[in-house]
């Protein structure tokens, strides 16, 4: 599990290109057989993913000092690949494409599984401390409440779809969705804004090898930008801005983690104050 630490808005501002992408960039995910694990100290999330060739089951690792992985966690899984399944304590939860799992603290064992290890399911992930069980819920995107936002006009038309939300399917402090932008338009989050409550993971995907999304990061006054090639995902301090443009549409998961769960709760920013 490779340890990300957290980060000082008067620090970041004079990093480096290769600084911020090394502090904030997660690339490597979804390799074939393998279980990719960040563990960033900003909230004590936990990103990851899994592509399993044949079945794998999640391991605590040193890191955590747990007996099993969700001893004292909880978690939230979309699968963006082909059909899989995920099996937590014997029970068997078959996720297609864009399905997602969320699965309550206290769960002891996680193994993931391809229907084709020919073809295999990738599974993205958010994991948080927890403290109280809540019920694992599988999650069909038609069942989740959709927002639609923005206009071909602005460049921003987009579908966010709300996977674990209070009221929706309960869980600690995660909060996980995906937002799909419509064709010809590039642009996510903007107007921006900043959640000082809550720190947030992007995995940007949907992207051809040969486009690009530039993610805009960094205090307001002073902006920065990473740039992010299909199926990389991104750490968001709770005092950046969380923004982006891409070379065509694309679509992203964000996971959300802090002291609450109110998505709405968001510090607006005036687009005369952005530099």
């Amino acid at each position: 599990m490779e340890v990300r630490f957290g980060a000082n808005p008067n620090d970041v501002k004079h990093y480096t290109t290769d600084r911020l992408r090394n502090d904030f960039l997660i690339q490597g995910l979804f390799k074939p057989g393998e279980v990719k694990l960040v563990y960033s100290q900003i909230d004590r999330i936990i990103t990851g993913s899994v592509c399993p060739i044949k079945p794998i089951t999640l391991e605590a690792g040193a890191e955590l000092r747990a007996k099993y992985f969700l001893e004292r966690r909880e978690m939230g899984i979309i699968n963006i690949g082909p059909k899989g399944v995920v099996k937590v304590d014997g029970v068997s939860y078959e996720l297609d494409t864009r399905d997602g799992l969320y699965i309550g603290m206290g769960s002891k064992e996680i193994i993931f599984e391809s229907q084709d290890g020919k073809n295999p399911a990738k599974f993205y992930f958010n994991s948080a401390p927890a403290h109280k069980t809540y019920p694992t819920v599988l999650i069909k995107p038609e069942n989740c409440a959709r927002v639609e936002l923005g206009s071909l006009e602005e460049s921003n038309h987009r579908v966010i779809t709300k996977y674990i939300l209070p009221g929706q399917v309960e869980s600690c402090q995660l909060v996980m969705g995906m937002t799909s932008l419509k064709p010809g338009s590039v642009w996510n989050t903007m107007p921006c804004h900043t959640h000082d409550r809550r720190m947030e993971v992007y995995l940007y995907f949907d992207l051809p090898e040969n486009a690009v999304v530039f993610h805009y990061m960094g205090e307001p006054q002073e902006t920065r930008h990473i740039v992010i090639r299909n199926e990389e995902a991104v750490i968001s301090p709770s005092w950046s801005i969380h923004s982006a443009s891409g070379t065509r549409a694309y679509s992203f998961i964000w996971g959300m983690v802090g002291e609450n769960q109110d998505f709405d709760d968001m510090d607006a920013v005036a687009m005369k104050d952005l530099r």
